[in-house]
């Protein structure tokens, strides 16, 4: 059955405002003050996420489906391999910034969320590099497997979002002159 106008309003907010207030504040954040930011009662929070794990699994949800949309959105760029890149700087930027956010889910042990969504993170990755590859604009021999493996230690390696890009430049251009 569809939401309710009002009801669909409410958490379209509710996953708006914690977004930005575990942005602020970590994925520990007061649910309450999530609430009281996003104009309704603890009551209509609990209704929608019962739980914060299942509002961190929303936020990061969404979070997981805008990435993947970028890059559905870039196959029609002019440069298969700057479509790549400009994705992997995103995704870089994406691990290096809701690490806290997804280990708070990995501690909530919801396996499966996250099997889904590293699937729909390779699936858009691999549209990507596909591309690159017939364009012949990286190694042949480059399996997306490697390329994420690569990019997620990439970001693995720290937490401030400029380098973990520097650190994909460096791997994108390479380290030989």
């Amino acid at each position: 059955m569809p939401r309710r106008a009002d009801a669909a309003r409410n958490a379209e907010a509710l996953l708006a405002t914690a977004r930005a207030v575990f942005a602020e504040q970590g994925s520990d954040a007061s649910l309450d003050d999530i609430a009281k930011r996003a104009g309704v009662g603890n009551a209509t929070l609990y209704r929608h996420f019962p739980t914060r794990a299942d509002l961190l699994a929303a936020v990061y949800a969404e979070e997981v489906s805008a990435l993947c949309a970028e890059a559905t959105n870039s196959l029609n760029a002019a440069s298969p391999a700057d479509a790549l890149f400009t994705w992997l700087d995103h995704f870089v930027t994406h691990v290096a910034t809701k690490r806290p956010l997804a280990l708070a889910i990995t501690e909530s042990r919801q396996p499966e969320l996250f099997a889904r969504w590293h699937r729909s993170l390779h699936d858009a990755a691999a549209l990507l590099l596909t591309r690159a590859h017939l364009a012949g604009s990286v190694a042949d021999d480059l399996t997306v497997t490697d390329l994420l493996a690569l990019t997620s230690a990439t970001a693995m390696a720290t937490t401030d979002p400029a380098h973990a890009r520097r650190l994909l430049h460096t791997l994108r251009h390479g380290i030989e002159r």
